[in-house]
């Protein structure tokens, strides 16, 4: 799952980004308003922590805008404000939460749990065909057999998109832009790579998916038995 950081403090951005990444969730950070806005309306987050005080544009008006085009990532307000009509703004914008700093990172972490409890319950049973995404030793296992081969961080990534869009194209740039982040430096040769290995781990598991190449358009992920 991908988290979108909107966070000036360049301190307290690496210590949040850090501690998330270890839950196993995906972060991308923006350290001003305009960068924040235009990576949260890209829509490809599942939650955005976001400051209120910001350079060049602040949390309320991003959150605003968030709405206006109907972005439906989830918000946790990260603010020093902590009066009642402050929260109250935020609430009445939609935020779907409210953590005033200075906080405890564990506290932290609890909410963005919280608000993102429903997709990670569905994310726990990620499963097409006869392959797994295991999340706790992360790993494919082939549930017909019980066995399982080990995946690094992007593969998991990767795998775990193509099972939340069972067979749908995806095109290279929606994969990038989940996969790799908005701001990433990836190319079509990692993109082919890591298609690759995946596609290797599958056929040694004797799985019944596999990822095809749909010319000009992108790759789809199909249950083939």
């Amino acid at each position: 799952m991908r988290i979108l950081l909107v966070e000036d403090e360049y301190a307290l951005a690496e210590l949040v980004s850090e501690r998330l990444k270890k839950e196993r969730y995906v972060v991308d950070v923006s350290a001003d308003g305009e960068d924040g806005l235009y990576n949260a309306l890209t829509g490809i987050y599942d939650l955005v922590l976001l400051d209120i005080m910001l350079p060049k544009k602040n949390g309320l008006e991003i959150l605003r805008e968030m709405k206006k085009e109907g972005i439906p990532s989830k918000v946790i307000m990260l603010t020093a404000k902590g009066e009642l009509e402050d929260k109250l703004t935020g609430f009445r914008e939609g935020a779907n939460d409210y953590l005033p700093k200075p906080f405890h990172i564990d506290e932290l972490v609890a909410r963005v749990d919280a608000q993102l409890r429903v997709e990670k319950a569905v994310s726990d049973a990620l499963e097409l065909g006869n392959i797994r995404l295991d999340y706790k030793n992360p790993s494919i296992v082939n549930t017909d057999t019980g066995e399982g081969i080990a995946i690094n961080n992007k593969e998991f990534q990767l795998l775990e998109y193509f099972l939340m869009n069972p067979n749908q194209v995806l095109s290279k740039d929606m994969i990038f832009d989940r996969v790799w982040g908005m701001d990433n430096e990836a190319v079509s040769n990692n993109l082919e790579a890591y298609i690759s290995f995946v596609r290797k781990k599958l056929k040694m598991l004797d799985a019944t998916v596999t990822i095809k190449t749909v010319r000009n358009m992108g790759y789809k992920l199909e249950n083939v038995e």
